[in-house]
């Protein structure tokens, strides 16, 4: 793995690729920003390094991931600095999207859903930090398996969407207008399922397949593991108030074994390998409920921003233009009200 920017652009940069399909705008709706110690940083100009690779992306969307919590103050209220923090990088890609580079038209910040009467205070703060582009939660229900040699790790506790606080904490989302996103296993498809079910009234995402894992035990049954998750995205889909989200595929958790590699995969090797994946969950959600998202930075441990994008141009070839613009911008846009 590259440990600083220069090393994994190197790293990228040994495939480059024609450009498909140029003009198609598109709104990534998932991706994220971070300045931590003993990580290289993520910010405008490492973002905007990645959408100006060829693609036009037009707009963005931040993804909570635990960044510039508050350090003092109330516990509940920590979260709210991620969505501060975010806000004046936001501010500036807008001053500056007149230069052609694309805005953070919205964020999905954190809360403890859990929260009961508090929670409201709490969403109430990020809607005030957010100035206008705050739109939802995500509170991960990734509960990863204890031993496994997992790279990122879901640390949440098991059982949590069966948790009455925290099922009236989603409903709540939905009766403020606003959307729930949940990063979690493929082995909890079903529970998720069941929480679409129960909170029918709250527009849900979910995020990254449900995140099929390929590594450690999980390594050698990625067969036997498609087949089970094909069954449960079609039970996802069932429940009308679920968008998904069509990337993030590229985690190393996933276990295609990209990162590290000596030279880094092609968008046809993406399609070769994840094809089956992509074509499954659009077929179960059709287009108007899937949007492309590239998850960077994480992905980018395995593909560049240009091979990813052009991978999701292939996969969407022989779709319609109406279905074209709805995956690649116009799902984004509705669910998250751009």
């Amino acid at each position: 793995m590259a440990d600083t920017r220069a090393e994994m652009k190197a790293w990228l940069d040994q495939v480059i690729e024609p450009i498909i399909d140029p003009d198609r705008a598109i709104i990534d709706p998932h991706h994220h920003l971070w300045e931590r110690p003993g990580m290289s940083p993520y910010m405008l100009e490492d973002l905007w390094g990645d959408t100006s690779s060829g693609h036009n992306v037009v707009k963005t969307i931040f993804m909570e991931c635990g960044s510039a919590y508050r350090e003092g103050g109330a516990d509940h209220l920590k979260c709210v600095g991620e969505t501060e923090f975010v806000m004046k990088v936001a501010e500036e890609s807008t001053r500056r999207a007149a230069h052609g580079h694309p805005e953070i038209a919205a964020i999905v910040g954190a809360a403890d859903l859990r929260l009961g009467d508090l929670l409201d205070e709490v969403l109430d703060a990020q809607v005030e930090a957010g100035k206008g582009r705050f739109r939802g939660i995500r509170h991960a229900l990734a509960c990863a398996p204890e031993g496994e040699p997992m790279m990122i790790a879901g640390r949440a506790p098991k059982g949590l969407s069966e948790d009455e606080a925290f099922r009236a904490g989603v409903k709540r989302l939905g009766a403020r207008g606003m959307t729930y996103d949940s990063w979690h296993y493929h082995f909890q498809n079903r529970e998720f399922a069941a929480l679409a079910r129960a909170c029918p009234d709250t527009s849900m995402v979910i995020d990254h397949f449900g995140t099929p894992i390929g590594v450690g035990s999980f390594a050698e049954k990625r067969d036997e593991i498609f087949a089970i998750w094909q069954d449960d995205i079609a039970d996802v889909a069932a429940c009308e108030n679920v968008t998904a989200k069509v990337g993030g595929l590229a985690m190393p958790d996933n276990g295609f074994g990209w990162m590290g590699r000596a030279v880094p995969p092609t968008s046809d090797e993406l399609v070769e390998a994840q094809g089956r994946y992509y074509t499954h969950i659009i077929e179960c959600f059709g287009p108007e409920r899937c949007m492309f998202e590239s998850n960077f930075p994480v992905d980018k441990f395995s593909l560049s921003y240009q091979v990813y994008w052009n991978g999701m141009k292939k996969i969407a070839a022989d779709f319609s233009e109406d279905e074209k613009t709805a995956m690649f911008s116009g799902t984004a846009a509705r669910i998250y009200k751009l």
